[in-house]
């Protein structure tokens, strides 16, 4: 994933609507690229930032989004887990199946 792409992918982050494949790459590039984490921090400061400004709360902005992007770690994680053991799932029911068959024509 190039800066450009990041960047377009900042405000769908923000607004938690990237899907997880997105996600993840997005994730990665921004934890080794400071210019686009720079880039987040300032995006996520403005939008988050004017919301809480009409609420009229106290807020910790960079605390929230180094919240947001652990969050958005475990995700990933959890999403990649769940793939793993549908795929450990499918191997033993083709498996069952090929045993069946086997059963079957012998």
């Amino acid at each position: 994933m190039d800066c450009k792409e990041v960047e377009r992918l900042i405000p769908e982050f923000i607004s938690d609507k990237l899907d997880y494949k997105n996600l993840e790459r997005f994730i990665g590039h921004i934890e080794s690229c400071e210019d686009c984490m720079e880039e987040l921090s300032i995006q996520f400061l403005v939008t988050e930032g004017m919301l809480r400004l009409e609420d009229g709360g106290a807020f910790d902005l960079q605390k929230e989004l180094r919240q947001r992007i652990e969050t958005a770690k475990k995700q990933t994680k959890v999403h990649h887990t769940f793939m793993r053991v549908g795929l450990v799932l499918e191997i033993l029911a083709a498996g069952l199946l090929a045993g069946c068959i086997l059963w079957i024509l012998l």
